[in-house]
């Protein structure tokens, strides 16, 4: 529950619960709940709440670290894992944000939004969003402080982050896992001095020292499969078709100097800087994804400082499961709460929002890993109130996160109609107003 006063904390309840559901394109607004007398009531105290001083970001990401602190002893065997990955949010034709920022496609306006999520060692599922920041034009909006933080390049503000979950006192050591995005020399030095561990997949042609020698990272692919180095690691389901991943490990040092690029936010002015440093040694870890003929559809170059007893298959495994973050980002945007409509006008009232949303994220993941005979059968209702066609298969759960939010998205305004209703009146409305909805059931037989 959210640490504040009651009636915040009450209304930050219902806040969670309206997020309960699948937003619609034209609806991406708030639901009001059947419970309340007047949607305009709900969507007047919801505009109060987010745009209350007194709700600071961390108040509330307090309850998402709480079910973090729950559920990571009981689910992560040694270590936690945890995605670190950016998402664009365009708001290009939203005018009346007037703190956007450039994004990276040509005359595009919107919020840059960070994530660092929870995901456990055991199964790869996400636990919960550790860290949110939102990048503005006003400044960095996130959950580790109560005022916008001063804009940074985006490794640069990798590293609080970092410190923001290792002092969290989670139970478990963290270890970062970054896409192509974090391959700098300069940041691997320093993320190994602060102690931090981390799994970063490097560009191809990167160029170390491996054995003395200079070399490009895919130049050393060939001699690792000549020495019969790849050995065979799990089968997988690589974009929905049965594959098989391989995996072979060797050392490399990081010897060249790290080259920063800062640009100015205002001007556009590039400034280059060359900063030498320390050997670094590293494991590099290549990862395959074959298909049944050994044809290679992926290949990963992981740059990790893990300890020599995470084995170089568990490690590949780990990255394999980095997609989680990308399917939290699509369940915010296109399949799930659709951000990208949300009327929010200031990034603060947004930010609060999006924290809101994680939480009821955070509620539907919980009922996704739940290996109960019960919540097997809450999440089988849930599909069939969604309405949703999931496939089938040996390896498939039976339902989808966006599923699951969609029938939540039915069964809570149902109950709460229920609590107001006698279901016989329910059924006596229906069938004198619908007649085609529901049979009589007194109806003789054939």
């Amino acid at each position: 529950m959210l640490d504040t006063d009651g009636r915040l904390a009450k209304r930050y309840k219902r806040l969670v619960v309206s997020h309960l559901s699948n937003a619609q394109v034209l609806a991406a607004g708030l639901h009001s709940l059947p419970a309340l007398t007047q949607s305009f009531a709900a969507t007047q105290a919801a505009w109060r709440f987010l745009n209350n001083e007194n709700v600071t970001l961390p108040k509330l990401a307090g309850p998402l670290l709480s079910c973090a602190r729950d559920d990571i002893p009981i689910s992560c065997d040694r270590w936690l894992l945890v995605a670190l990955d950016w998402t664009l949010l365009n708001f290009t034709k939203h005018v009346s944000k007037s703190d956007r920022i450039k994004l990276a496609s040509v005359g595009a306006l919107g919020y840059k939004l960070l994530t660092a999520l929870a995901i456990n060692d055991r199964e790869g599922l996400p636990l919960a969003p550790l860290c949110l920041e939102l990048h503005a034009d006003n400044g960095v909006h996130s959950t580790r402080a109560d005022k916008p933080l001063k804009m940074s390049s985006a490794l640069d503000g990798l590293a609080p982050v970092m410190a923001h979950v290792c002092d969290a006192a989670l139970g478990k050591k963290p270890v970062f896992i970054i896409d192509r995005d974090a391959d700098s020399v300069g940041h691997y030095r320093h993320w190994s001095k602060e102690g931090r561990h981390f799994l970063i997949r490097a560009d191809d042609n990167r160029l170390v020292l491996h054995e003395g020698k200079q070399r490009r990272l895919i130049d050393l692919v060939k001699p690792l499969k000549k020495n019969n180095e790849f050995s065979e690691s799990r089968t997988v389901d690589f974009k929905g078709t049965p594959a098989t991943q391989f995996t072979a490990e060797t050392l490399v040092v990081l010897h060249r100097p790290a080259r920063t690029h800062r640009q100015n936010r205002r001007t556009g002015k590039v400034t280059r800087t060359s900063i030498s440093g320390i050997h670094l040694p590293l494991r590099l870890i290549i990862s395959e994804i074959r298909d049944a003929r050994g044809k290679v559809l992926t290949r990963w170059m992981l740059m990790s400082n893990l300890p020599a007893e995470v084995k170089a298959a568990t490690i590949s495994l780990w990255y394999f499961w980095r997609w989680r973050i990308e399917s939290y980002h699509k369940l915010l945007k296109g399949a799930g709460q659709q951000v990208e409509c949300w009327q929010q006008e200031t990034p603060e009232a947004f930010a609060r929002r999006l924290t809101v949303a994680a939480m009821a994220c955070v509620l539907v993941w919980r009922l996704a890993r739940d290996k109960t005979p019960r919540a097997a059968e809450t999440r089988e209702l849930l599909v069939r109130l969604s309405g949703r066609q999931i496939k089938r298969g040996k390896n498939r759960p039976g339902f989808t996160e966006p599923a699951l939010l969609a029938g939540l998205g039915i069964l809570v305004p149902m109950l709460l109609i229920l609590e107001q209703y006698d279901p016989d009146e329910l059924r006596r409305m229906a069938r004198e107003l619908l007649p085609l909805i529901l049979p009589e059931t007194n109806t003789p037989g054939p």
